[in-house]
């Protein structure tokens, strides 16, 4: 029987734990409380609870990034205000745990108004999460007119080297799935993937990598046409 309360999954959380995984999310920028959780535990962990709002909450409310890491999973998108959803990205400190949020915000009703809110918002974190939405919507949303992304083609060839560090990898990842649509979104996104270049990412003590957007696109496609 899955657990039910916070302090139930935070004790199945510390057990899990191991030192190597603590120490590889610091390399990935992880610096407050952790118990070190492999996402295959954590995915485990969320099969068995599906969703549980009340104890998401206080497992974001705990601070602790494993805790809040499986709150953006269990929690229930539909029970997220607007206002929720901005408290906690306030707490957002490291790329791992917004990565997981915007999922999170993906799922809510809020995802168009906050990615609009937090594009030109100048926090990194919340850049991020924006142009994550962004890149969900073109691979997930195949009901989405081409006119909707086609702006941000724009604010990405114009923008990307202004902006803050996991904010430019993350428009870079929006460039690659919107051009992945196909039609006249690849062709732009190619065009714009030549006139930006090089997107310079600081990805700190990991071996991880930003990827140029023309090749990795070009990779996908082949991988594409040799399945169909």
């Amino acid at each position: 029987m899955a657990a039910n309360t916070a302090a139930e999954l935070i004790q199945a959380l510390e057990v899990c734990g191991t030192a190597q995984n603590r120490k590889i999310y610091r390399r990935h920028g992880v610096k407050g409380p952790q118990f070190g959780i492999s996402y295959a535990n954590l995915g485990k962990l969320r099969k068995k609870i599906k969703k549980n709002h009340a104890a998401a909450v206080a497992l974001w409310i705990s601070g602790n990034h494993d805790a809040r890491v499986l709150a953006t999973m269990i929690a229930d998108p539909g029970a997220m205000c607007r206002q929720d959803l901005e408290a906690w990205a306030q707490d957002l400190d490291n790329y791992v745990l917004t990565d997981a949020f915007s999922k999170l915000v993906c799922a809510s009703r809020h995802a168009d108004v906050l990615m609009r809110a937090w594009m030109d918002c100048g926090v990194e974190w919340k850049g991020q999460v924006a142009w994550s939405v962004i890149a969900a919507f073109a691979t997930k949303r195949q009901e989405m007119l081409d006119d909707y992304f086609m702006p941000y083609l724009g604010v990405i060839e114009r923008h990307i080297h202004e902006r803050t560090n996991r904010e430019r990898h993350s428009m870079n990842m929006a460039l690659v799935a919107i051009g992945l649509r196909g039609g006249v979104l690849e062709g732009e996104a190619f065009r714009v993937a030549a006139a930006i270049g090089k997107v310079n990412v600081d990805h700190g003590e990991t071996s991880c990598r930003t990827p140029n957007a023309a090749t990795y696109m070009r990779r996908a496609l082949a991988r594409r046409a040799r399945r169909s």
